[in-house]
């Protein structure tokens, strides 16, 4: 007689199952929900840490900071006295210090700009509405102004004064702002193109990054000041802008430049500095002068 199998009871099978191994997971799979958290918190901590170094990263760099030896005050040539009879004529030099020139290549606005020389009379800028040339007229303190927008006015003829909230804590008051803005009452057109002053020129702007409390600039060519003085950046104006710049815009030419210029090294014309006058507003020198 043949006994029947036995039927193994729904309770056996599922007790077998579940001696059964459980599968086994990678460790991916058992964290993936924290390792996606994971990556997000440092993909934000990348960016925000790029984002915080290009704020703090400044726009420009200076190899040098640009600081001739003052030259002896000019006195005329003996025999060639004003007034004396027979003596020829002999006209003061104009003031400020040559500076070597660093070109006057357009770059990409944003680009970080790194000059020989600072605060720089010329170099590399930027050429795009509101960014370079920038308005003239007066910035303030905080209006963030870098020298690559108003080396671009210097480019175009512009005279920029430039002032040292670091050693002149005074012009960066209501008071010295004040002061400042009123250089800009009855400043004179430009000495050769007869440019208004206004859009172009001239330009006050904060910089720190000088030997200084202040300084002028035209093309290649740079005043230092101890304090300011209107009537030796005028002289400095009339005698130095319009005629080293490498654009002369509106049709303007040269050809009614003053002999302020002497030939360079291929017969072009090249900044003639001068000896300082004795006051002690302005540490101004010689064409031979070279940073200290």
């Amino acid at each position: 007689m043949t006994t029947p199998p036995r039927r193994t009871s729904p309770a056996a099978r599922a007790t077998r199952r579940s001696r059964r191994p459980a599968a086994r997971t990678t460790f991916l799979e058992r964290n993936r929900n924290r390792l996606l958290w994971l990556a997000g918190a440092l993909a934000f901590l990348i960016v925000a840490g790029l984002a915080f170094a290009n704020a703090v990263t400044p726009a420009y760099a200076c190899a040098e900071i640009f600081s001739p030896t003052p030259g002896p005050s000019w006195t005329p040539p003996p025999g060639a006295s004003p007034g004396a009879s027979g003596a020829p004529t002999v006209t003061e030099p104009p003031p400020g210090f040559v500076q070597p020139d660093m070109g006057n290549v357009h770059v990409d606005t944003g680009t970080r700009v790194r000059y020989t020389f600072c605060p720089p009379a010329s170099g590399r800028h930027y050429n795009a509405a509101g960014q370079g040339p920038i308005d003239g007229g007066l910035h303030g303190p905080d209006d963030g102004t870098i020298p690559q927008g108003w080396v671009h006015n210097l480019e175009h003829g512009a005279i920029v004064i430039l002032y040292n909230c670091k050693l002149a804590p005074d012009a960066c008051t209501d008071t010295g702002q004040a002061n400042l803005r009123a250089l800009l009452t009855d400043w004179p057109a430009s000495p050769i193109c007869g440019f208004p002053p206004g859009n172009l020129t001239p330009v006050i702007a904060r910089f720190d990054d000088m030997a200084t409390p202040y300084t002028a600039l035209v093309w290649d060519v740079a005043l230092p000041m101890a304090t300011i003085d209107k009537d030796l950046m005028l002289r400095f104006y009339a005698g130095q802008a319009e005629r080293f710049n490498p654009e002369l815009v509106n049709g303007c030419t040269r050809e009614s430049a003053a002999p302020s210029v002497s030939p360079g090294a291929t017969g072009s014309a090249a900044p003639t500095g001068s000896a300082a006058p004795a006051a002690t507003t302005a540490p101004v020198g010689s064409a031979t002068a070279s940073p200290s």
